[in-house]
């Protein structure tokens, strides 16, 4: 199964510059291997990014966001000196699309074309 996800940050801050999205992209594919997961493709911009993940049925969708957006957020700011909001990186809510009907050459193709932060 596949699924795009796309997190924000909080009230759409532009904090991710320079080497997060590749600091980020290493710590988003060793959550979705603990999953059993596979993170496909990770991309984004100064305030959101996006993620295709291939995941195993038995895997919940929120279960697998939730480490996700909570682990990234605590290693960032470990890591980095990030301004965020009350130490909250993201918002709360998320984007979750199935994949099972656009071809994922389509998927990946959207998620590549990302704006990278500067």
């Amino acid at each position: 199964m596949h699924v795009h996800l796309v997190f924000v940050t909080k009230y759409r801050r532009d904090v991710l510059t320079g080497e997060h999205p590749d600091f980020l992209r290493e710590v988003f594919g060793r959550i979705c291997a603990d999953f059993g997961a596979v993170l496909t493709e990770c991309n984004g911009e100064d305030d959101q990014v996006h993620l295709l993940v291939e995941y195993p049925p038995q895997v919940a969708v929120s279960k697998l966001v939730n480490s996700l957006k909570g682990v990234s957020s605590r290693r960032l700011r470990q890591n980095y000196r990030v301004r965020t909001h009350r130490d909250h990186l993201w918002s709360p809510s998320y984007f979750a699309a199935s994949c099972g009907g656009a071809p994922l050459s389509i998927i990946k193709q959207y998620v590549e074309n990302q704006r990278r932060p500067a």
